[in-house]
């Protein structure tokens, strides 16, 4: 095996053939290490579907074929696939050259549906009162369930959502099951909020793009973990729905998540980076620097929000972030984000995409 064809098998092929060597139901998807040289031989031709009927209907169609299809929710753009195929799932940690022990998210229509896939609890009962929205819970996943191993990297446990945006309600009522779907990016890149930014970073590796246009919250969900036998609730990832809501619902406080090990995706150091180096809370634009700006920021070449509205911000973050790495920015300064409200999520996001990168 060359050098260049040994690199490619550790950072795409060998992550998903130890998670099937862990997992005897995986046996039945063999991996090919020369799979992803012939797809960049031969890169998929991507559709554009229009978010109508028939647009909704050839989607559903595609994923129950087991390909991939790229589809609108109200926080980004998620990359579809069956969540019980083994092997349609291992094509999306392709495509996206995501690792394997990062777990995907199990879109679904209904309480009842998610009920098939984990075991319940009274928390979880309170938060889907939440449901649909930009929330995802992590629950113990039931013995029964039919879900592919990688889809949940092998853990004993699921994170769940039921989305709102009204496109991707009508694709889970089409498909009739669940769908796997992280965020329909290469893994690390910015996240995607328009069907363009899906374009940009995925045509050739995925089947379809389902054009739903810009998404309204423009941040990842809120994660919050149910797995503690305390009955306790964990705060895994700042998202698009605020703490302060999500624990007057519990009537309790979130516990701080233990970062040393992953149980949930966004929770990489380095995460959701443009080209560009990012410095945050910066009162001032050093030379060469390109200004994100918040609020109060005349010299801003974009800003998040001009009358630093916390949910206008994060509708804007990643398209914002996009639209700069588009001009060739070097080095990115960013205005300083309250660490309240969604600012808490904005801010998640800004430091991953800021960390050093492997």
């Amino acid at each position: 095996m060359t050098a260049e064809r040994k690199t490619r098998w550790q950072t795409t092929c060998a992550p998903l053939s130890r998670a099937r060597s862990r997992d005897p139901k995986l046996a039945q998807h063999p991996i090919n290490p020369n799979a992803a040289s012939r797809k960049a031989q031969s890169p998929l031709h991507t559709l554009r579907l229009s978010a109508d009927i028939d647009g909704i209907t050839r989607a559903a169609t595609l994923l129950r074929d087991g390909a991939l299809v790229a589809f609108p929710t109200e926080t980004v753009y998620g990359l579809g696939a069956d969540a019980t195929s083994g092997t349609a799932v291992a094509n999306v940690y392709a495509a996206k050259g995501r690792p394997a022990f990062n777990p995907l998210i199990v879109h679904v229509a209904s309480i009842t549906e998610a009920k098939r896939y984990a075991l319940w609890s009274d928390a979880a009962d309170r938060l889907a009162t939440l449901w649909p929205g930009p929330l995802t819970l992590v629950l113990p996943q039931a013995a029964a369930s039919p879900l592919a191993s990688l889809t949940t990297a092998g853990l004993n446990s699921v994170a769940l959502r039921i989305p709102a945006h009204p496109v991707a309600r009508a694709l889970l009522a089409t498909f009739g099951g669940p769908l796997a779907a992280p965020s329909a990016n290469l893994s690390g890149r910015i996240s995607p909020t328009t069907a363009a930014h899906v374009t940009d970073g995925l045509t050739g590796r995925i089947n379809a793009i389902l054009d739903g246009g810009a998404c309204t919250v423009g941040l990842e969900s809120t994660i919050i973990g149910l797995t503690d036998p305390d009955g306790s609730a964990t705060l895994l990832r700042p998202g698009g729905l605020p703490q302060n809501m999500i624990e007057d619902v519990l009537d309790a406080a979130l516990k701080t998540p233990d970062q040393t090990n992953i149980t949930a995706p966004g929770q990489l150091a380095s995460h959701y980076a443009p080209n560009a180096s990012l410095r945050l809370n910066a009162a001032e634009v050093d030379p060469g620097e390109t200004l994100l700006g918040f609020g109060q920021a005349p010299n801003a070449t974009l800003n998040l929000s001009p009358s630093a509205n916390l949910s206008e911000a994060a509708a804007n973050l990643f398209d914002h972030l996009h639209q700069l790495d588009a001009t060739g920015a070097a080095r990115i300064a960013v205005s300083p984000i309250p660490e309240h409200g969604l600012g808490q999520a904005i801010n998640d996001r800004l430091r991953r995409a800021a960390a050093p990168r492997g």
